[in-house]
């Protein structure tokens, strides 16, 4: 009795509250999948997918509450289940309109039922599901979906995929039909499952390609601290350190190996500390918040002064004595602390080289500061081994002198140009428009300029030595440096630059308009058709798309128009400081084929994963998967990409139909051309085929 009063109460509410805010179409759409698990037992997936700022309560509310959402599955004989049916974690949250704590869903909700076959023949397992949705202010009435899975025959090989629409709450017709679509078993994952698969063969790749790139350039940045006039005059004291101990050569070798492993031991222990200390969480804070990008442009200043000679940056006396003292014991203990004393006297030289190692992989994955480090110290313990091991070859060293020194200033010049890449992405994320393109384009050319003029000896610096002529490997880094200089020219006039994509900021930061110029250098007609747009694009003031595309920077609006266009939808995850995302922009969208398929057959929309730009208390949502409040864009678009395609990955390219259903499977990071056509061909025939 009282549940048929709360019903009925619940109801005049929303009756009366309900034609006051206008209706809403659908707050709620349903869908049903069921997989197959082996062992003849079958999952069956009941989905609630909730609009933005509506949500659906979970199973297990207190009396007194709202209407929890509930399953009645008709039981027969072909079948049993098994447990109840299971929800994934809600949010709890204090509702004030029923002044108590809530559990409920946002955007998605997968609820679970195993099931046992008991027959070979194809049955069907009928049920309802009961429900009520509310948003901050008003509840629908509670509402109800009758639904249908037809589970397949062994030896038909074959299983189904129910769909119900529902009815809404204000439609007083009866309820509709059930459509059943049937599938092949393989082809028949839900969304989820769907992505997670394309992310482990497709995205996995590409993500342990831009490892190893990044271990080959750490491997590069361990050579190079090696030229360097702290670490580079050592090599010998330290070969006399092995071979002149009073023991065995045999002896002094095995000890010398193990003093190479200890300096890659030491440096891989710095990489797996700062990995463990910072976590995935933080490291996404350091790369997309503006203080600690503004910190690293000014931590790259001070490497780089050092570098010019401005200052030492050292460490104190007492640390270097102790370890050495260490080192004097011999044996494998002497050498861990001659290795130790090596790390600790060479500092002034490789801390801005291992700092910047650290800093590029602080907002990375986990693994990329351990990967970094390892691949310094395998390149930096290497010549001490091999020297100790072979002595003779030190004949072959060149001398030590003033080019020491000028390998430390050509860094300087290198860590200038690195920061500005830090005091970039600060600046495109919070739009503060103080290096655009053109003005960051004018600094390195500068920058690399200098750096032209100091290799030919124009240019000197404190503990520099006079150049009375350059060598041909000299005159080799200085006609690299004066090439380099003017590639970068043309691009102060709009030139794509499609080599250093990824380090510049956008072309849409150029202060002048070069949209036009750059379609018709890519042979695609510039002209706006009157289906081109449909709607005033959001955030379009200070968000761009490149090469004079149009289109959108919000999920729901760009929906809209796709559906008024009748045009699939292609979302675009990225981010102001995803280097990855500028390079496809410039390597691939600027094919001609390729704008031509985005300009003609999609509606595209830029969702940037990292902008700053905090909206106002009514564009907020409750995330449900972490359930922290989203306030800006970014968080709110991340947000979407995770709970909706179980991805964080940028960039990430979705093909999606009117109705918001996935066409094909997402594409991420690909640089191949020929691979992207068929990714927009295949989602233009999958929207054809489904109209």
């Amino acid at each position: 009795m009282n549940k048929i009063i709360k019903h009925l109460v619940l109801f005049l509410l929303s009756v009366i509250v309900f034609p006051i805010f206008g209706q809403i179409h659908e707050p709620v759409k349903w869908s049903f999948t069921q997989q197959d698990l082996g062992n003849d037992e079958v999952m069956l997936v009941m989905t609630a997918k909730m609009a933005k700022g509506w949500h659906l309560y979970s199973q297990f509310i207190p009396e007194g509450g709202p209407i929890p959402t509930s399953f009645q599955i008709e039981k027969n004989k072909n079948y049993i289940a098994i447990g109840k049916v299971s929800e994934p974690k809600p949010i709890t949250q204090f509702d004030k309109n029923f002044n108590m704590d809530l559990q409920y869903f946002n955007l998605k909700a997968d609820f679970k039922q195993k099931i046992k076959k008991n027959t070979d023949k194809t049955f069907k397992v009928k049920g309802t599901l009961e429900f009520m949705t509310c948003d901050d202010e008003k509840c629908l009435p509670p509402d109800y979906v009758d639904f249908e899975f037809v589970i397949k025959g062994n030896d038909d090989g074959t299983t189904a995929v129910n769909t119900v629409p529902i009815a809404s709450s204000s439609d007083t017709s009866s309820k509709p039909s059930i459509v059943v679509e049937q599938l092949n078993v393989e082809a028949l994952t839900s969304e989820r499952d769907t992505i997670g698969d394309e992310k482990t063969s497709e995205e996995t790749t590409g993500e342990n390609n831009n490892l190893w790139a990044f271990f080959l350039a750490a491997i590069l940045g361990g050579f190079i601290a090696i030229l360097t006039p702290c670490v580079f005059p050592m090599i010998p004291m330290t070969v006399s350190f092995f071979m002149n101990d009073g023991k065995s050569k045999a002896l002094a070798k095995l000890n010398a190996v193990f003093y190479g492993l200890s300096i890659i031991a030491i440096y891989t222990l710095i990489g797996t500390l700062v990995a463990v200390t910072l976590g995935a969480d933080f490291a996404n804070f350091l790369s997309t918040h503006w203080i600690p990008n503004v910190f690293f442009f000014l931590i790259f200043l001070v490497f780089a002064a050092s570098f010019f000679g401005a200052f030492e940056m050292t460490l104190p006396s007492w640390m270097i004595t102790k370890t050495d003292q260490k080192a004097d014991k011999g044996g494998f203990i002497g050498s861990f602390f001659m290795a130790f004393t090596l790390v600790l006297v060479s500092f002034s030289c490789t801390a801005p080289i291992v700092g910047t190692i650290l800093v590029a992989s602080a907002g990375g994955e986990i693994l990329k500061p351990i990967i970094g480090m390892l691949g310094f110290s395998l390149a930096f313990a290497l010549p001490f081994t091999l020297f100790a091991l072979f002595p003779s070859w030190l004949n072959s060293l060149p001398k030590s002198g003033g080019w020491l020194n000028s390998v430390k200033v050509v860094l300087g010049f290198i860590e200038v140009a690195l920061g500005l890449k830090f005091l970039s992405i600060a600046d495109q994320t919070y739009h503060w428009g103080i290096l655009d393109r053109e003005i960051y384009l004018a600094s390195w050319i500068i920058i690399f300029t200098l750096l032209g003029f100091y290799l030919l000896g124009k240019i000197k610096f404190k503990h520099d030595s006079d150049v009375k002529h350059i060598g041909i490997f000299r005159l080799s880094l200085v006609i690299i440096t004066f090439t380099f200089v003017m590639y970068m020219i043309p691009g102060m006039w709009g030139a794509p630059l499609k080599a250093l994509s990824g380090y510049l900021p956008p072309q849409t930061t150029q202060d002048f308009d070069i949209s036009e110029i750059v379609r018709k250098n890519a042979g695609v007609n510039t002209a706006v058709t009157p289906e081109s747009t449909c709607i005033e694009p959001k955030y379009g003031d200070f968000l761009h798309l490149p090469h004079g595309l149009e289109g959108y920077f919000e999920y729901e609006q760009a929906l809209v128009c796709a559906k008024k266009l009748n045009k699939p939808l292609f979302i675009d995850f990225t981010g102001h400081g995803c280097v990855n995302c500028r390079e496809m922009e410039a390597r691939v969208w600027s094919h001609p084929e390729v704008l031509r398929r985005l300009r003609d057959n999609f509606v595209v929309v830029a969702l940037y994963v990292d902008d700053k730009k905090e909206l106002p208390e009514s564009g907020w949502i409750v995330s449900s998967y972490d359930g922290k409040t989203k306030k800006t864009i970014g968080q709110i678009n991340a947000n979407f990409q995770i709970t909706r395609f179980n991805n964080n990955a940028q960039p990430y390219y979705v093909l999606l139909d009117t109705n918001g259903d996935l066409l094909v499977p997402p594409k991420a990071y690909d640089l191949n051309i020929d691979t992207f056509i068929k990714f927009l061909d295949s989602g233009i025939e999958a929207f054809k085929a489904g109209n």
